[in-house]
């Protein structure tokens, strides 16, 4: 087979004691073969389905700068797959080819999600979508059959409406035999004030359901099935090329942080939405954006519950401002167009001072988390939430920073090469660099066992105990699972 002869990943695979898992690698659909395999598999809808979404990141492309500007389209990836590294290119292409490779790359197992489809589920045409997501299923199936223990595709599941998500995660979990599910978010929706108002310009107003609050949908039937099922879901959303990330001349303006901005926005709803105390066995990932943002929004969770749970709030409630006293300091400290002012009680019904509360069904943000004390958040947030983090982010040891994270936490990291993308541009490199924060010092050899190998094998294990029977990787992920969390392993 192909090789690069003794890499420096291989040889660093060798002086390790525990397996390395990659919990996010990608492949590149080769798109004459997926064209032909979804016609076979779908017929018309899913041809017509993948002709539209693979159009239209290419037409951003073909428009000018100044036509981009005019029409406010985001500057989109060019040149975003492996070239000059064709055996690189070729494994990322060719499924057996990866397989063979692994040793090379000193992975020992490795879930591969999609490229080009990574955004089929989130086509808004109900029609197209359903077709899209099956074909693909279907299709990724098949390319990856006979490679189970050691290299297994994620399923795409569309999250438009709870029914399509069910319907999806039985079939490619009972008829195909799926294990790993990316489950969507960040569905585009019309702003029903405007749809009704302004139909013709209701097109142009969207907002984005973040799926775990505020949603015209009740998705518990989904984390329902997602339970029964035995499937600990995932979600590679991405935020590009939208709002704040929308620039028409620079992809790197918009691809910095999106993974990042996007995982966050579904973590904290599902979080404020009260999902992780409703199913407290089941496990959330969120991949590819680090974990920086992850350990921002765990401690910003902590603080604000300090200032506004609802025993808190009460110290700014409205109705307890002392007017006299008020009145008094004004009188000493405030000029007299001021004192009058207050006196007459104007400006004290306002802005930040208002007694509205916008009609909540409960003034306290946290009440469906059921939070009595502190250390409650971080039961509801540390154990079931799991991120992405690719090799060459240094940020990667904030996880593991018992000091720096609130109340001494680890969050649960996630060794994600992206292999097959622009930004990995040797495969081989990627274990060695991930070490480098062992040999720099930042984080600890049982770290970056955790990192690289324990924490994938909880996050799917703890859900589905026989994720990894049959597996290379099968007798050392048993092990893991057996051992208390935070236990050292035996050596």
């Amino acid at each position: 087979m192909p090789t690069n002869g003794s890499t420096e990943a291989r040889k660093l695979r060798s002086r390790l004691n525990h397996p390395i898992i990659d919990a996010d690698g990608h492949w590149l659909e080769y798109g004459p073969v997926m064209r032909e395999e979804f016609r076979r598999i779908g017929g018309d809808a899913a041809v017509e389905a993948l002709a539209t979404a693979t159009d239209r990141v290419p037409s951003s492309l073909r428009m000018s700068l100044p036509e981009r500007r005019r029409r406010r389209v985001g500057m989109e990836a060019f040149w975003s797959s492996p070239s000059e590294n064709v055996l690189d290119r070729a494994t990322a292409m060719l499924p057996r080819l990866m397989y063979e490779r692994l040793d090379d790359l000193g992975i020992d197992f490795c879930v591969v999600y999609p490229t080009a489809g990574l955004g089929f589920h989130r086509m808004q045409d109900t029609r197209l979508r359903r077709a899209i997501c099956r074909a693909y299923n279907v299709f990724t199936a098949d390319q990856f059959r006979g490679l189970e223990d050691r290299v297994i595709p994620a399923a795409i599941i569309p999250m438009y409406t709870p029914e399509e998500a069910i319907e999806e995660l039985e079939f490619a979990s009972r008829q195909l035999g799926y294990r790993v599910m990316m489950v969507g978010g960040l569905m585009r929706r019309r702003v029903p004030a405007v749809a009704e108002e302004q139909p013709d310009a209701a097109r142009f107003a969207e907002w984005y359901d973040v799926i775990g609050i505020d949603s015209d949908y009740d998705y518990d039937p989904v984390w329902e099935k997602c339970r029964a099922l035995r499937v600990a879901p995932s979600f590679h959303n991405g935020a590009r090329s939208i709002l704040l990330r929308n620039s028409p001349s620079n992809f790197c303006y918009n691809h910095i942080g999106h993974f990042a901005s996007a995982g966050h926005a579904v973590a904290k709803a599902l979080f404020f939405g009260g999902v992780t105390r409703r199913f407290p066995d089941l496990n959330f990932a969120f991949l590819e954006g680090g974990v920086g943002w992850a350990c921002m929004l765990y401690a910003d969770l902590i603080g604000h519950w300090d200032k506004r749970n609802r025993q808190s709030i009460e110290s700014t409630n409205p109705n307890k401002l002392d007017l006299a006293a008020l009145l008094g300091y004004t009188q000493k400290y405030g000029r007299d167009a001021m004192v009058d002012a207050v006196r007459r009680g104007e400006g004290l019904e306002g802005d930040s001072n208002s007694k509205l509360t916008g009609g909540l069904e409960d003034l306290d943000d946290y009440f469906r988390c059921k939070v009595a004390r502190k250390e409650d958040l971080r039961d509801l947030f540390v154990p079931r939430f799991y991120f992405g983090c690719e090799a060459d982010d240094p940020v990667n040891a904030w996880a593991f920073n018992r000091r720096a994270n609130p109340m001494g936490a680890r969050l649960n990291a996630l060794f994600s090469s992206d292999i097959g993308h622009f930004d990995v541009p040797d495969m081989t490199e990627v274990v060695p660099e991930a070490y480098e924060l062992v040999e720099h010092e930042l984080i600890t050899a049982d770290d970056f066992r955790d990192f690289m190998f324990t924490n994938a094998v909880r996050f799917w294990g703890e859900v589905n105990p026989d994720f990894f029977k049959g597996t290379a990787v099968e007798k050392a992920a048993a092990e893991a699972l057996a051992r208390p969390v935070g236990a050292p392993a035996v050596r």
